[in-house]
């Protein structure tokens, strides 16, 4: 019996809750694919985040293919077990052609069509070779954990990790905690901290903020209902700049509430600006310098809560809704002379999380779709080559692109193309022949061609 290549109409990369979704709305349009996820589906939701982490955004926008939110509390911030639950009760239901532990190595498109995907699987280093028609890759956006080289400077006994490896409070050692990074999970690791009796010496950057409530309502109810998370990236005022924008700091913990870094000043918490060199003298000492301007860093962040405040106030007043009167924030607190120098030992600072992103890695994706800066170009996530396409991105078509809220719509939308693309190879012969090649070989499966590997 002859036995041919491996080969899959469709290989989906990453198996998240993107890759997952692409998976479920291709089942329903009867295309047959693969997912190849490096390490265990939805890993990040459970190994990668803190033991408080909860959403920031209320429940009833979780709306993955097939699989709303079906609690009895829709404007709640569900909290990390009952996250990974629902994804887990997702993945039950996709029951996608899942094959864990493998890494995809290298894809790149081949002369006559199609792409050539290499891989491997577990710990075993060889390569092996598969083929695909179409391509998507779903593996997100947020692979390189962002430590800048200045983290060399500091004394090797002190401890130091990134977000995505801060579980608790009580993990680190004794002293004060140096968080660098106001961003979503900056300001809420701070809080975490802070709210667990910790010294925090927070670097401030220059993420916006935005109210929880406002005017009797969650901010998000009022956005929905102003058309904003309908609004796509190309309408957008900033175009596609909006994608590097940095996610505005709020918080769903204890039913939601604002993140006033001003407030934890008041408490003790120590602000500084964005941390920007660390120095080190031939006695040992070790000092950090910080940026100016901290006091219109948080001016900024004050002004953008106000500004969208007012933009739900202008709707309100537009529709004629009876709500609350409106208000306006007022700093609580006010950065006494700043001090841009602050000695390590005299601080005690025992640890550090750094809290400043992280950078994407295509290195495997030899295909000519990317910009100077190592984006991917796309339409709604796809690109200039036939059956490449992304998922997953933020604002890879609007806000929710990126959330659970956003990625059923792109990935039903993906695979209407994906049909087409196919529809239209078929026309060409091509996928024909391979299905003529499959029934020599007696292969089936899945929408694969040729035998199972391990991990499949």
């Amino acid at each position: 019996m002859t036995r041919t290549h491996e080969h899959h109409a469709v290989v989906i990369v990453g198996g998240g809750q993107a890759g997952l979704s692409m998976s479920a709305c291709l089942q329903q349009a009867g295309i047959g694919h693969v997912v190849f996820e490096k390490h265990t589906a939805l890993h990040v939701w459970q190994s990668r985040r803190w033991d408080n982490f909860c959403l920031v955004t209320p429940n009833w926008q979780c709306d993955l293919p097939g699989h709303p939110y079906a609690g009895d509390d829709p404007h709640g911030f569900m909290k990390k077990d009952e996250i990974v639950a629902y994804l887990a009760a997702f993945r039950r239901k996709v029951a996608p052609p899942l094959r864990e532990g493998v890494a995809v190595r290298l894809v790149k498109p081949r002369p006559q069509g199609g792409y050539d995907v290499q891989y491997s699987v577990g710990t075993d280093t060889a390569l092996r070779h598969c083929t695909a028609d179409q391509v998507v890759v779903a593996s997100g956006g947020y692979h390189l954990p962002i430590v800048p080289r200045m983290a060399e400077r500091l004394p090797a006994g002190l401890k130091q990790l990134h977000s995505e490896q801060y579980r608790n409070a009580a993990e680190l050692p004794p002293g004060a905690v140096l968080v660098v990074g106001s961003g979503q999970s900056g300001a809420q690791i701070a809080e975490d901290l802070h709210l667990a009796g910790r010294q925090v010496v927070l670097a401030v950057g220059e993420a916006p903020r935005c109210a929880r409530f406002y005017r009797g309502r969650d901010v998000v109810d009022w956005l929905a209902d102003m058309g904003y998370y309908e609004m796509p990236v190309g309408q957008h005022p900033l175009r596609e700049g909006v994608r590097d924008n940095t996610n505005h700091y709020v918080t769903g913990r204890d039913g939601g509430r604002d993140i006033d870094l001003r407030r934890f000043a008041l408490q003790g918490m120590q602000l500084h600006g964005a941390l920007e060199g660390v120095d080190s003298a031939v006695d040992g000492a070790v000092t950090l310098r910080f940026k100016p301007g901290l006091a219109a860093v948080l001016d900024k962040a004050d002004a953008i809560y106000n500004g969208i405040n007012a933009s739900i106030d202008q709707y309100i007043e537009r529709q004629g809704i009876e709500a609350p009167p409106p208000s306006r924030y007022e700093p609580v607190w006010v950065p006494p002379e700043e001090r841009t120098t602050l000695d390590l030992q005299a601080a005690g600072i025992g640890s550090v999380v750094w809290c400043i992103g992280f950078a994407p890695d295509f290195s495997w994706l030899d295909a000519p779709v990317f910009n100077g800066r190592g984006q991917p170009q796309h339409e709604r996530g796809v690109t200039a080559l036939p059956g490449l396409y992304f998922l997953g991105l933020p604002w890879l078509h609007t806000w929710g692109s990126g959330r659970f809220s956003g990625v059923a719509r792109d990935a039903r939308h993906l695979a209407e193309v994906i049909a087409a693309e196919q529809e239209r190879r078929g026309s060409d012969g091509a996928p024909a022949a391979r299905v003529a090649r499959t029934v020599a070989s007696g292969a089936s499966g899945n929408g694969s061609v040729g035998p199972r590997t391990p991990g499949q």
